[in-house]
């Protein structure tokens, strides 16, 4: 008999040819699987029964292998318990091979170029992810759910995630939508990309300091970027006015990324007024628009003229990037092209975590994880604050009314001197100059731009002690 396949609970692959016969051949086959590590101590293995009618063998033939391996010490028998691999040392090689083979991470002793500690703005503190009021939600969810909501979902999205949407998004960020105009996609950058394609040409003028991965989504599209300038008041939207070929402007208005700065509302109605005078849009990215701190909530730019202003929305901040849940809600006209961009093989968020945000958000649990977290963030926020003021009082934090993220001010000329330092004090973060748009004609700033969302709070304290240790001392 040559190759056989047998399923322990994973797929394993056993070898039963070689000389001996069947017996020897099984023998043989476990041995090794053992020895090399794919078989791991105390993994339970099948019945003799149901080995022998995975492999075609007789019953008493898989018995006495087991029986010759328990003797041998490569596995253990006891009533109740079922046959198992023994607990046994495993040698240098095979247990690389096996940490390779399932992926596990190595620490900070393994890999010393690796940071402890991860400060790049982006995600948020995913430790915190409501497990437990995420599980109750998506058990109520599938028990609601229609037996169509199994199979292939539509290019908008379910349609109760879109009507829970468009209720949250009216009452908590201004936004002025039914649930038709709402179109759920697999992350920003998803619906960032359908957009663009469905702009068909031109160029979008972008904010000068912005996510450069969000640059080449455009151009990858086919369209051009041009940058705004960004100052203390937000991106100056009156330069809109005097570029050619421009058939959007993607902003940040709430809260800029990643000076911090919300967009001044002169420059707000700048924006919009453009968009009208032109037909072009305005792509306001809400991407943290719930976490406010010290000033009342900067409301969706979406709500000044729903048939101009693109509004994206994101689960990946709020709750957690691995849900790859976010949305848009699109001008009348622009429904009809984006649907169809995506009924053409464009990944799907999938059905159930859709379902399930439904319910979360329609329960109120999303409301109370949110006021949660704005209060754990806060804390941090002033931790950071607090800590700078005792310790470093010559570095001054900006864009922290707001957000997961400051920005830190750093002397002319020392942004990657003070980068390369953190990295030595296992941080991992960025200066302000990586987000720079090549073409930008303003002077650089130089700054840290840190994320204080990030870091789990059992963390927190060590992070702040590596981070000051980093900072250029005082004059």
């Amino acid at each position: 008999m040559p190759h056989s396949w047998a399923t322990f609970g994973r797929d394993l692959h056993l070898d039963l040819g070689g000389p001996g016969g069947r017996r020897a051949g099984l023998i043989r086959a476990l041995r090794d699987a053992v020895r090399s590590g794919r078989l791991a101590p105390d993994t339970r293995l099948p019945s003799s029964r149901s080995l022998a009618a995975d492999l075609g063998l007789a019953r008493n033939t898989v018995a006495d292998a087991y029986a010759e391996l328990v003797a041998e010490g490569w596995l253990t028998a006891r009533q109740g318990s079922g046959t198992r691999v023994a607990w046994r040392a495993v040698p240098d090689a095979a247990r690389g091979s096996a940490r390779r083979t399932a992926g596990v991470a190595r620490g900070p002793a393994d890999r010393p170029d690796r940071p402890r500690f991860d400060l790049t703005p982006g995600t948020a503190d995913v430790s915190a992810f409501p497990r437990t009021a995420w599980l109750a939600a998506a058990r109520r969810a599938l028990t609601a759910a229609p037996s169509e909501a199994f199979g292939y979902t539509t290019p908008a999205g379910r349609p109760e995630l879109r009507a829970a949407l468009a209720d949250y998004l009216a009452r908590a960020r201004g936004v002025r939508a039914d649930p038709e105009r709402i179109v759920v996609c697999a992350g920003f950058p998803q619906g960032l990309s359908l957009l663009s394609r469905a702009l068909g040409s031109g160029r979008i003028a972008v904010e000068s300091y912005g996510l450069d991965f969000h640059r080449a989504v455009i151009t990858r599209a086919g369209l051009g970027t041009v940058p705004l300038p960004v100052d203390e008041h937000g991106a100056d939207t009156g330069e809109l006015a005097g570029l050619d070929d421009v058939r959007a402007a993607l902003l940040t208005p709430a809260h800029q990324f990643p000076t911090g700065v919300p967009l001044h509302p002169d420059r707000r109605a700048a924006a919009v007024n453009w968009a009208r005078l032109t037909g072009g849009y305005v792509l306001d990215d809400d991407y943290d628009g719930e976490f406010r701190y010290d000033r009342q909530p900067v409301g969706a730019l979406q709500g000044l003229d729903p048939d101009h202003v693109v509004h994206f929305g994101t689960a990946s901040k709020s709750l957690a990037p691995a849900l790859r849940v976010a949305w848009m809600v699109l001008p009348d006209r622009l429904v009809d092209p984006v649907l169809a961009l995506k009924g053409t093989g464009e990944w799907q968020s999938g059905a159930l975590d859709q379902l399930t945000l439904a319910d979360f958000l329609a329960s109120g649990a999303y409301d109370r994880h949110l006021r949660g977290m704005r209060l754990r963030y806060r804390r941090r926020r002033d931790q950071l604050v607090a800590a700078l003021a005792d310790r470093a009082p010559h570095v001054r934090a900006s864009g922290i009314a707001a957000g997961l993220h400051a920005v830190l001010e750093l002397p002319p000329g020392t942004e990657q001197a003070v980068v390369e330092a953190a990295r030595w004090q296992g941080l991992a973060l960025e200066g302000l100059g990586s987000f720079r748009h090549p073409a930008a004609s303003q002077p650089a700033r130089d700054a840290l731009v840190v994320a204080y969302g990030t870091p789990p709070d059992h963390s927190f304290t060590g992070v702040l002690d590596a981070l000051l240790r980093a900072l250029p001392p005082g004059r």
